[in-house]
């Protein structure tokens, strides 16, 4: 039998649920230890805190919550352990970079450059408004400008002119902290030639922006099961996350032909069992805006009557009386088994 470590938050929290109760405590803990024991799993339940770093963790799956905390702080915490346990041998399970990835745009496209270095967004990637300002001429307005962290389409902005890029650039890096800058203006002021620490030190992406989109699709993927949703953009914006503007679910997603081959594709690609993916098409082409590999947001899977799978090279629905619990250790079970 397979050892499996759950390891949960400081609350004892697991995962992502649209519907947790109580409010944001992720998915049943003592219900996923039973589906993992029905699938011949042995399991183990830990916090971040109580990992021994003397063990020998060779051949043990290690699947872990990711953290959307203030300033991502506990993620932080969390990197520094799941990174400790991959060098040590866990099945880590998504892998670090994944978790890196996580509420990170800037780390993610590093990621989508290793299976898609032409991708059509050209996105370029900052530190400091000062870098984006050295490389303005490498800048080809209208582009999109995203914080590096957030989520729901927050932080993120359109830029029609240079000047507009500089502007929101200024906008999205702020890290202004008063005391810091009196003692840094001090500093500069006493010693002849020091350079100031910028106050825009917030990191950002900047990507092609594609006109003339009127929606995307939100695809969950687990395994090999895919959940749809469509989100229509609101007239006058450019955004469709986050908005529930004329949400449609599952069969009345209204998806182009082979959006589902797409995203098995993309997951195969990233070798993850389980997936979130902003996919958009043109009419020709498809192409990924953004994705999660873990702690993604649920409702898509939750508020789908059905879900879709591969027969005999037709993709059919099929009634979903999945439980988010279930449909997610389904997609550890089948990623496991394939590579075991």
């Amino acid at each position: 039998m397979q050892e499996i470590i759950i390891i949960t938050d400081y609350k004892g929290y697991f995962g992502s649920k649209h519907n947790a109760s109580p409010y944001r405590s992720g998915m049943d803990i003592d219900l996923l230890k039973m589906l993992f024991e029905k699938n011949n799993f042995i399991v183990t339940i830990e916090n971040f805190a109580k990992i021994s770093f003397s063990k020998n963790y060779e051949n043990t799956i290690v699947i872990y919550t990711g953290s959307e905390d203030h300033n991502l702080l506990y993620k932080s915490y969390i990197e520094d352990v799941i990174l400790g346990l991959q060098n040590l041998g866990a099945m880590v399970i998504p892998g670090f970079d994944f978790l890196k990835a996580n509420n990170n745009k800037v780390y993610m496209e590093i990621l989508r450059n290793r299976i898609d270095p032409a991708n059509r967004f050209n996105t370029k990637f900052f530190g400091t408004l000062q870098e984006l300002k050295d490389n303005i001429n490498t800048i080809n307005p209208p582009v999109i400008l995203k914080k590096s962290a957030g989520a729901m389409s927050k932080g993120v902005f359109l830029a029609k002119t240079k000047e507009e890029v500089i502007k929101n650039a200024k906008k999205i890096s702020q890290t202004k902290n008063l005391l810091f800058d009196i003692k840094d203006k001090i500093r500069r002021n006493r010693h002849k030639g020091y350079i100031p620490e910028s106050t825009n030190r917030n990191k950002f992406i900047v990507q092609n922006f594609i006109p003339d989109l009127n929606n995307d699709w939100k695809v969950l993927v687990f395994f090999d099961k895919c959940f749809i949703l469509k989100r229509t953009i609101k007239p006058g914006d450019f955004r469709a996350s986050g908005s529930g503007y004329q949400y449609k679910f599952d069969v009345k997603a209204e998806f182009p032909q082979g959006i589902f081959d797409f995203c098995i594709d993309y997951k195969n690609k990233l070798n993850v069992p389980n997936i979130s993916l902003d996919v958009a098409f043109d009419g020709k082409e498809f192409f990924i805006i953004e994705f999660q590999a873990l702690y993604f947001g649920t409702t898509t899977q939750e508020k789908s009557k059905y879900f879709f799978q591969k027969e005999k090279n037709t993709w059919i629905p099929k009634t979903n009386n999945f439980s988010i619990e279930e449909i997610f250790v389904y997609g550890i079970k089948e990623y496991y088994s394939k590579k075991a």
